[in-house]
């Protein structure tokens, strides 16, 4: 029997309006959503049916909905994806979201600022 089973969605690239600063909320920033979402796959492993697996297409489009209500906390953004995703996929039993801001309004050279939030039901 296989367990821990789940779909990851890397480096989801979404342009969004989230920051504490309202110019921020007007101008946007390019923000990078990674999750990873635990499910039992057995059916979906043995009968090659979409309808028994977590479709990532619909997982996605679920973190793009997401994205778009501006927020001012990263915090809050990925609360919101996970509500949204458990909501939606009630197969899911755990999982983590990280939402990175890729250039925070910030003096310093970096990849970007990451909130992630590991989540189980």
């Amino acid at each position: 029997m296989t367990t821990n089973t789940y779909i990851t969605i890397k480096a989801l690239k979404v342009f969004a309006r989230h920051g504490v600063f309202p110019v921020e909320r007007v101008v946007g920033n390019d923000f990078l959503v990674d999750a990873v979402l635990y499910y039992d796959s057995q059916k979906a492993m043995s009968e090659d049916d979409i309808s028994c697996a977590l479709n990532y297409a619909e997982a996605v489009s679920v973190i793009n909905a997401a994205m778009e209500k501006p927020s001012r906390l990263l915090e809050n953004v990925v609360g919101r994806i996970i509500a949204d995703l458990t909501e939606k996929f009630p197969a899911i039993t755990r999982g983590s979201v990280t939402v990175t801001k890729v250039t925070p309004p910030i003096p310093s050279q970096m990849a970007g600022i990451s909130f992630t939030a590991e989540f189980s039901l």
